[in-house]
């Protein structure tokens, strides 16, 4: 059985776009559901996610707060490639791992799964991402945004014990170098 988390969650549009101060859709809806935090946070969920949240925790409907931003229609980043210098910025910071291209290389974004969060925008050091409408129904598919980030969560943590192993073989290495030397 889902957990009140797990449907404030459900209803959130999963951009993961951290316009609501918190890291990630899921501590928002943990926020909700705690009191800490009102249901009317979330900018791409707009009036449409509020009105869902307060028919779910049956509470009344409240306006966007401005203070977080304001309802757009959906949107995808889009890279101007011809001026793009492959700093790879844009890649770290994309919640979903929406953009491919390596160090030095021109990037893309896949615009089917971009959610049009606008995290990229701002370590672009070239200002060549831009965000154009879409015509995705939803504009987010909130589902396949969830696992992209989940997944993407995942793979760092991976990432981050595969390194600390690394280290400390060095380190063991190291160690027993300088043993080995005296």
């Amino acid at each position: 059985m889902k957990t009140l988390v797990d449907r404030i969650d459900a209803l959130l549009p999963q951009t993961q776009c951290r316009k609501c101060t918190f890291t990630a859709c899921r501590p928002y809806a943990e926020a909700i559901a705690s009191g800490d935090a009102n249901i009317n946070q979330c900018p791409p969920g707009g009036q449409k996610g509020i009105d869902a949240l307060a028919t779910l925790l049956d509470v009344k409907s409240i306006p966007l707060n401005p203070e977080y931003g304001e309802e757009k229609p959906a949107r995808v980043a889009l890279i101007i490639e011809e001026d793009c210098i492959g700093c790879v910025k844009c890649i770290q910071a994309c919640p979903i791992d929406a953009i491919i291209g390596a160090a030095k290389q021109m990037h893309t974004i896949i615009a089917t799964e971009c959610t049009g969060c606008e995290l990229c925008i701002e370590p672009c050091p070239v200002d060549c991402i831009t965000l154009q409408p879409t015509s995705n129904d939803n504009g987010y598919q909130t589902e396949k945004a969830k696992m992209r980030y989940e997944a993407k969560v995942q793979r760092q943590a991976q990432e981050i014990k595969q390194k600390a192993e690394r280290d400390k073989r060095r380190k063991a290495a190291l160690a027993k170098l300088i043993a080995a030397k005296k």
